[in-house]
């Protein structure tokens, strides 16, 4: 029920060094799935990019509308010691989690109602109508009155909740991949009027589950069809196929350097640094002060497939060095970072825990929006560094001050 508070003067910095990034990684994506000039002019290397599972070969030479891949991104930030963000990984796929930062500022609307308008605290609440906004203008068909759904798993997913929220908040469809059904590579919603053609899809659902003819066979989440019907150029997905490849974790080292071949800029926000396990030397750093640093999956998400090293038993640290000398390209390391503690009301008391940040962008045609704020995620355990809700974490509310 404590919110976290962050400065405007800070939050400007913040803000501009995301909008950075995202216009970065929005290039790269579209240059990996077209020339290629980044792997040309070995910034990035080929195998790197190629080695990725979520590189999505069916996404080359595909023209998404607007060159927009990043519609919708949570970027988690971290601070040191030193009082400095670090951007920590980039979520550029299904990024969840926007539901629980609305929720959050209704409970300190409730507690606090005095508090919010007299400290100019900047508004959230609109975060629907912006992403409808968005969602309308990025239909590529000029249509009057464009359909927009939002494509979910279903029930038994663990962010269902936030779908049915954003439908509901924005007054969109929620559809499953039963309810749609693709026709002369254009893609219908069922009604009980008839089929009723669907231009904009607000997808939750992975992409090798989106189209069982192109990707999984055995899907039974997706539409078949809906991957012809996209490149047709009849519908456009949010976000786009393919992005996965900038959520990996191996790629993520590179980033700063997509920002200075991209944009002739030097990277606002900085990265965690990060040792390859592909490179010998890194290897050995790591293996010789592995009690100091975090080993994680490069596609790994929700705090799974990670070893703290300082808290991790002997057991675990050689299972993990086995595992990095049988496929090194699925590992990264870090060094551990003692993220910034937070007060939190917990059994009456105000108690420190660690926390981290994320901020949510929505890009359409008209530029770069971030949220003011974003959810700040909680280590409710005691000396835990673990924030993600599937590990026991839980999240504050965040408020940035206005000028």
């Amino acid at each position: 029920m404590i919110p976290r508070i962050i400065e405007a003067e800070e939050w400007q910095k913040l803000e501009a060094g995301l909008k950075q990034r995202l216009k970065a990684l929005n290039i790269f994506l579209k240059d990996i799935y077209h020339e290629q000039f980044i792997l040309h002019d070995k910034v990035v290397p080929y195998d790197l990019i190629y080695s990725c599972p979520y590189f999505v070969q069916e996404m080359c030479n595909v023209n998404v509308p607007f060159d927009i891949y990043t519609h919708i991104a949570g970027i988690d930030l971290i601070r040191d010691v030193d009082g400095e963000f670090y951007v920590l990984e980039d979520n550029l796929r299904t990024p969840s989690g926007v539901s629980y930062m609305l929720e959050n500022r209704n409970v300190s609307n409730r507690i606090f109602p005095d508090q919010l308008p007299k400290n100019k605290v900047r508004l959230v609440r609109n975060y629907p109508d912006l992403l409808l906004k968005n969602l309308l203008d990025l239909s590529n068909l000029q249509a009057s009155k464009p359909t927009v759904v939002l494509l979910t798993p279903g029930i038994f997913n663990s962010a269902y909740f936030e779908h049915s929220t954003l439908a509901k908040m924005m007054g969109i469809e929620l559809v499953e991949g039963s309810d749609l059904v693709v026709s002369n590579l254009k893609v219908y919603m069922k009604t009980t009027k008839g089929l009723q053609q669907v231009h904009v899809i607000y997808r939750r659902v992975d992409d090798e589950f989106l189209d069982p003819l192109t990707f999984r066979q055995d899907s039974s989440l997706g539409v078949p069809g809906l991957y012809w019907a996209y490149r047709a150029g009849n519908v456009n997905i949010i976000n786009a196929m393919g992005n996965g490849v900038s959520d990996d974790k191996a790629v993520y080292t590179y980033v700063p350097d997509m920002i200075r071949f991209y944009l002739n800029e030097e990277p606002i926000l900085k990265n965690v640094p990060t040792y390859q396990m592909e490179n010998q030397d890194h290897r050995k750093i790591l293996f010789d002060n592995i009690e100091n640093m975090v080993v994680k999956r490069t596609n790994g998400s929700g705090g799974y497939g990670m070893l703290i090293g300082n808290s991790a038993s002997q057991k675990e640290i050689t299972a993990f060095k086995i595992a990095i000398n049988k496929d090194p390209r699925d590992f990264i390391a870090q060094p551990i970072i003692n993220l910034s503690s937070a007060p939190c009301y917990l059994d009456g008391k105000l108690k420190p825990r660690r926390v981290d940040l994320r901020p949510f962008a929505l890009y359409g045609p008209n530029g770069i929006d971030i949220v003011p704020g974003g959810l700040t995620r909680v280590a409710l355990k005691e000396g835990s560094l673990v924030v993600n809700s599937s590990q026991g974490g839980g999240s504050k509310d965040t408020w940035v001050l206005g000028e």
